[in-house]
């Protein structure tokens, strides 16, 4: 069965935000670019360089801007063992866009250091018989290939079918055999991932021509992305739901057009996969966790 019967989405960044969300406090410049005169030993007019010159100062200050929250609500306790696994699942969707595959394999590869559902998916297709959960040394707990699960509780986790709350939660872990299935996978938490990265805004231009004299660009271009995921942890062992950790991402990307084109991109969705990861993985492991079920959520900020 492919991959996809997860919920997951093929697509990747999709989305921007504005320099204000940034925090740096410069408006980004809507402006159209001058463009070069080709012709031989012709040159832009110093009105034209200087308006330019004055957007690349301007957008300097802000490009590679990021803001990131991370917010939590634990319901449970959790503290996995490392000999128990997660498996990652993208929430079901059954119009709109998924969560990326990538992202999943992001997540994976910052908790336990490998993609693995995406190298089991792969495996497969290759015909080459593979483990479907992993067996990771120094880890504080296993991963189980996203497919595969699936496929083990067909039809049950497609999304027509998959639970979306908690009492749905309930009602698949009531049906028969399916408490006996978990437990012989060794599953300890369902992890649903919600959330997709966008571009959210965006304007400029840069405009590139070749003549007698050379080739350059001149132009200033940039766009704002937004990373907005949420982890949804679910207790197969305990039939409860954990918790819910979260992120939200902001940044703007620049590309400058000084001659060659000058990229200066900010990482939105590899920032929000390394901090959800992060917390998700403190989550999971569950130090201190007693103290902080019922707790108000807890809510971080960083800007970069």
């Amino acid at each position: 069965m492919p991959r996809e019967y997860s919920g997951r989405s093929a697509d990747g960044d999709a989305s921007t935000p504005t320099a204000t969300a940034c925090g740096c406090g410069v408006d980004a410049p809507r402006t159209q670019g001058d463009c070069l005169d080709t012709s031989a030993g012709s040159s832009a007019s110093r009105n034209g360089s200087w308006r330019v010159a004055v957007a690349i100062l301007s957008m300097s200050g802000m490009a590679g801007c990021m803001t990131a929250k991370i917010e939590e609500v634990r319901d449970a306790p959790t503290r996995i063992a490392s000999n128990e696994a997660v498996v990652l699942l993208a929430k079901p969707h059954l119009e709109g866009t998924g969560t990326e595959d990538k992202f999943l394999d992001c997540l994976e590869r910052e908790l336990v250091g490998e993609a693995f559902s995406a190298d089991h998916a792969s495996a497969k297709k290759s015909g080459k018989d593979r483990d479907p959960r992993s067996n990771i040394k120094d880890k504080p707990f296993q991963v189980y290939a996203d497919d595969q699960f699936v496929d083990a509780f067909y039809p049950w986790l497609e999304p027509s079918t998959a639970p979306v709350n908690p009492q749905g939660f309930s009602t698949f872990l009531s049906r028969p055999g399916v408490s006996e299935r978990v437990s012989s996978l060794g599953v300890r938490f369902i992890v649903w991932v919600d959330g997709v990265t966008q571009k959210t805004d965006g304007g400029g231009s840069i405009a590139c021509a070749v003549g007698p004299g050379g080739a350059g660009c001149l132009g200033l271009g940039w766009w704002e992305k937004q990373s907005d995921y949420e982890a949804t942890v679910w207790d197969l062992r305990d039939g409860v739901s954990a918790g819910t950790v979260s992120t939200d991402v902001k940044g703007t990307s620049v590309m400058i057009g000084a001659v060659a084109p000058i990229p200066i991109i900010s990482p939105v969705q590899s920032t929000a996969c390394d901090r959800l990861a992060n917390q998700l993985r403190s989550f999971l492991v569950g130090a201190d966790d007693e103290d902080t079920v019922n707790a108000p959520p807890k809510q971080t900020k960083a800007a970069q």
